[in-house]
């Protein structure tokens, strides 16, 4: 049987073997072998590629990189083909590597084996400069973007030059040259470090600003409106000498410098540029990009004066020498023009002569289109037309001024006015507010859905929302949305929360008290109905604007004082009627013999709890608010008074109503720019002289037993913005003038006011700042003088019916003035912290009796300080200030005194 299959089976394998190498041979004719030395570009042959390997890499992923080319093993190619040269692309493309090359390794059949060569770019590991000072490297390194780990490639290499010469030209230094270099880091495989190379050469500033062309109006007044190009204050200088030798006939002067001195005119200007040099003035550096804001202003200006059609021809910069440039204008004033007729069209709600009288322009003013455009748009310092139609809810309102015929220097402008319909209030959404509740805000806003639009209602609520201190006033934005189709507007209301938590911490030497340390603590943004809510605790529970207010200070048994307070701001919730209620105890003794307390240690201890209710008004305006509140006080002294006004050991107590009428419209509580805040304060007490018998008050011990008084305030602050930016960043030199008086009064002229409430004044202005604790009296700072010295004696006379029994030394005046200017520079106004400087100019006086009164006689000084405010810890200020006055007593002028205040001061 296997003789008979075997012969079968041999012969099927002879078949199949002769079959596949027929096969096999007609293959290989089509494709024949090709080996790497023989490629042919012109004639590619297509392969399977069998295999890839990568080179070269130090820190990438090999299959990462053989992912990036697209190819893989199996797929069919040509080579020498577009395949291989894409591949190639797609390398370069990501900017992974520099060099990159594929090779042919060997071919096996139809296989072809491939081999990446790669050179991996290196990665940075380091930087550093050479040539600045190690300042100007920690403020540079701000503004480059590199990043440790980047692939190290021709555009960063750019960038960085790019971005260091910007820098450095923005501080004036046109002429820097910047290089980086490439440098192997030894210690890290693939890395490199970059030297970047400064060479700042010299700050180039301005020498002169010349101007030619203008004939109307002179050099001295184009030079104004270029607020960021200035002249080199060596210049200005130069012509203010130039100016006196003119007035002092300069020939004869010429003739006398050449003559006596062998030295002429042209070498004493000389001996001016070289030497007289003010280098503390700034501004004269010269940066592009400013430069060219000026010129818009400078044909701005040019407008404003009736030159409509003035242009700057040229504007050349010729270098003056090596530090040195001079500017050169070459303008074309063009003619000067003047409004004619202005005519109205498309106002059906408001008659020509009211929009005339907004307008304000009459036939022959000089024209002005930026007066035309602040008059109908927004007028910061008046009425304008866009307020008068928005004010009544025309949201979708715009005039056009268009300027209709030009007749010699006389222009028509036709007034095209769209009004529209009036918009309605839709959606008022807020947005930003992480820890403040969505009711706290909208109490406060006046934009309120179903209401008309107003847009003085935007502003309002813009210095609302700023005043309440839980936001970032120059965060605080308005999105309005109108919808013309249906007549309805949404607003939204951007904020950006800020903590206004308060947090004090300090501690000095109170003179004869020793060493004072002071804990206080605020929360301005407190929720007492979130105490059971852990999740809204931030430390403590927040968010409905309520404030809690705990403070503590002491030296030990000399004096301690203990405080806490709490304000509901919207009793109720519905409408802004504030609840306060308040809790006191303080305590200040005075020492024995070799500084010992005992029971018969001079003291005073004082108690009180104050109740208040106040409410925002809405007329005159909704600037206004009223408080009233009630006090309850009571002072036990021992032996504490020189007076024999009082019994040595006694109580007496203090009832009183205050009634204070406040308004206040300033646009940043921290830093104030513009506005005002006004109050006058009137505090009562119950008349019990006017049913108590004269003789009651016979008995020392019932005379003053309560206090009776009645006491007016008056204070007003106001803020002008002098100079300064609009935008909400923006530094600005402000203003501040201040006036406060006071009055005490008695209900019956043979019973003059006790010792309680009277005025002390000079100093810091603390009550209860290092040495100056004191209490139970009104304390008036006015620097320039030691604490509490401005403060007269007073004789007081005896008995019932005038009859004198005797005269006390009771400390205090009954009557007080207090004038002051003060001008502020912001530092910064951001939100982690407000700081600006000041100096400042006060005086006053305070008087124990009405007959002495006189404003004009009053203690003066001047100074300069610093405010900080920081969230966490208030308001700090320190103050040096110079009394001009000798005070009584003393021999010689107040002289330099340095000041520290904590918190915002009233008066």
């Amino acid at each position: 049987m296997m003789k008979r299959i075997f012969p079968f089976f041999l012969i099927f394998f002879l078949v199949a073997t002769t079959a596949f190498g027929q096969f096999r041979k007609s293959r290989d004719k089509t494709a024949p072998p090709v080996t790497d030395s023989n490629l042919n570009y012109a004639n590619p042959v297509e392969y399977y590629i069998g295999g890839i390997e990568v080179t070269g890499l130090n820190v990438l992923d090999k299959n990462a990189m053989i992912s990036l080319t697209g190819l893989k093993i199996g797929d069919k190619i040509k080579v020498p083909g577009d395949q291989i040269s894409g591949a190639i692309r797609k390398l370069w493309k990501h900017g992974l590597v520099g060099d990159v090359e594929i090779a042919v390794e060997k071919i096996e059949g139809q296989n072809v084996f491939l081999t990446l060569k790669l050179s991996e770019r290196p990665r940075l590991t380091e930087y550093y400069f050479t040539g600045i000072s190690k300042g100007r490297q920690s403020s540079l390194k701000e503004e480059l973007t590199l990043i440790k780990g980047k692939i190290v490639n021709d555009a960063m290499i750019r960038n960085t030059e790019i971005t260091v010469r910007k820098t450095f030209t923005k501080k004036g230094f046109l002429n820097t040259v910047v290089k980086v270099y490439q440098e192997l880091d030894t210690l890290n495989r693939g890395g490199t470090k970059l030297r970047i190379d400064v060479d700042l050469k010299n700050k180039v500033r301005i020498n002169e600003i010349h101007f030619e062309g203008n004939e109307a109006i002179a050099d001295s007044k184009l030079k104004k409106p270029l607020k960021k190009t200035h002249e080199h204050a060596r210049i200005r200088l130069h012509r203010v000498l130039l100016g006196i030798a003119l007035d002092f006939k300069p020939r004869k002067l010429i003739e006398v410098l050449d003559s006596s001195y062998d030295v002429s005119w042209g070498e004493v200007k000389e001996f001016i540029n070289k030497n007289v040099k003010l280098n503390f003035f700034s501004g004269s550096k010269f940066i592009s990009s400013e430069f060219d804001e000026d010129k818009i202003k400078l044909i701005d200006y040019y407008n404003t004066k009736g030159y409509r059609d003035a242009e700057i021809i040229s504007d050349t910069i010729v270098a003056f020498d090596e530090k040195n440039i001079d500017v050169n204008f070459k303008i074309s004033e063009g003619n000067k023009y003047y409004f004619r007729n202005i005519t109205w069209t498309g106002n059906f709600l408001h008659t020509n002569a009211t929009l005339n009288k907004i307008l304000d322009i009459n036939k022959g003013d000089v024209y002005n289109n930026e007066m035309i455009l602040k008059k109908t748009s927004f007028n910061p310092k008046g009425a304008d037309i866009s307020g008068l139609y928005m004010d009544d809810g025309y949201l979708f309102f715009h005039v056009d001024p268009v300027e209709i015929a030009v007749v010699g220097d006389s222009i028509d402008v036709e007034m095209r006015i769209f009004e529209g319909d009036q918009a309605t209030i839709d959606e008022v959404i807020i947005s930003g507010n992480e820890r403040t509740s969505d009711h706290v805000i909208r109490r406060e806003l006046s934009t309120m859905p179903g209401q008309k639009f107003r847009r003085s209602d935007i502003i309002r609520t813009q210095q609302q929302l700023s005043s309440m201190g839980y936001f970032n006033p120059q965060k605080i934005e308005q999105d309005i949305r109108p919808n013309p189709a249906d007549g309805t507007v949404d607003i939204e209301w951007k904020v950006e929360e800020q903590s206004n938590d308060q947090i004090e911490l300090s501690g000095g030497w109170g003179g004869y008290y020793g060493f004072v340390g002071t804990v206080g603590i605020s929360f301005n943004n407190f929720s007492l109905k979130n105490i059971p809510h852990r999740d809204k605790w931030s430390p403590l529970p927040v968010g409905d604007g309520q404030k809690l207010s705990l403070r503590a200070q002491a030296n030990g048994k000399s004096f301690q004082s203990y405080s806490m307070s709490f304000t509901e701001p919207w009793l109720g919730g519905r409408k802004p009627n504030s609840f306060t209620v308040s809790l006191n105890r303080s305590i200040s003794r005075y020492p024995g013999p070799n500084f010992e307390f005992n029971s018969a240690s001079p003291s005073l201890k004082q108690n009180g709890i104050t109740i208040g209710l106040g409410r925002r008004l809405e007329w005159p305006d909704n600037y206004f608010s009223l408080t009233n509140s009630v006090s309850f006080l009571q002072y036990n002294y021992n032996n504490y008074f020189g007076s024999s006004s009082l019994p040595a050991i006694g109580t007496t107590y203090d009832l009183n109503i205050n009634s204070t009428l406040a308004r206040n419209s300033i646009d940043n509580p921290m830093y104030p720019t513009t506005g005002s805040t006004i109050s006058l304060s009137m505090i009562l007490t119950p008349p019990y002289s006017q049913w108590r018998d004269p003789s009651y008050y016979d008995d020392i011990n019932q005379a003053y037993k309560w206090v009776e008084m009645h006491k007016w305030m008056f204070d007003a602050k106001f803020y002008l913005k002098l100079l300064g930016s609009s935008k909400p960043n923006g530094r600005s030199l402000v203003l501040e003038s201040k006036a406060h008086f006071g009055f005490i009064g008695s209900y019956t002229p043979s019973l003059e006011p006790g010792p309680f409430g009277r005025f002390l004044m000079g100093g810091d202005g603390l009550a209860g700042g290092f040495n100056s604790f004191v209490l139970g009296q009104e304390i008036i700072g006015l620097r320039g003088y030691p604490n509490n010295q401005i403060t007269p004696p007073y004789f007081q006379k005896q008995g019932s019916g005038g009859s004198q029994s005797g005269n006390s030394l009771i400390e205090g005046g009954i009557v007080y003035s207090k004038l002051g200017l003060e001008l502020r520079y912001p530092v910064t106004t951001g939100q982690t912290a407000t700081i600006y400087g000041l100096i400042f100019t006060e005086a006053g006086n305070n008087w124990n009796d009405y007959k002495k009164f006189n404003p004009f006689n009053l203690y003066k000084s001047a100074g300069f300080g610093a405010r900080i405010f920081m969230p966490a810890f208030g308001l700090i200020g320190l103050n040096w200030a110079y009394g001009f006055d000798t005070l009584p007593g003393t021999n010689e002028k107040s002289g330099s005194q340095f000041h520290f205040t904590i918190g915002q001061q009233l008066r």
